[in-house]
């Protein structure tokens, strides 16, 4: 039997907090993301930007960035909202959602971008 792999994580190290399952692999690269946003497309479901700050990550509810995008499925068009998201709050985390309409929860979550920690 293998042994089990301790991930370095605590609340006062920002920089260690992981967010989701991706969180534990090494960091997505465009392409890898981009395929994450085709899946949730093919899925059907609604994504959605959210973002905050890296200390808030854990106690607070995230912000919105607009509304989320009801029945798009243009790839582009989802990963050009994320980033405007990153570039308008730089600092913040930003991470993509798909809704499940009809689990009505959330089929994906991922953080795209990690903000600075202060």
């Amino acid at each position: 039997m293998s042994e089990m792999q301790d991930y370095q994580s605590s609340l006062e190290d920002p920089n260690s907090r992981k967010f989701e399952t991706f969180s534990y692999l090494p960091a997505m690269d465009a392409a890898r993301i981009r395929k994450q946003v085709e899946y949730i497309v093919s899925k059907g479901w609604n994504p959605a930007i959210e973002h905050t700050e890296p200390e808030n990550a854990f106690d607070h509810y995230w912000y919105m960035w607009k509304l989320p995008m009801f029945g798009e499925t243009d790839v582009d068009r989802i990963l050009a909202e994320a980033e405007s998201c990153h570039k308008a709050h730089p600092n913040n985390h930003v991470r993509l959602v798909g809704y499940d309409n009809y689990a009505q929860s959330k089929g994906a979550e991922m953080v795209v971008f990690r903000g600075k920690p202060v």
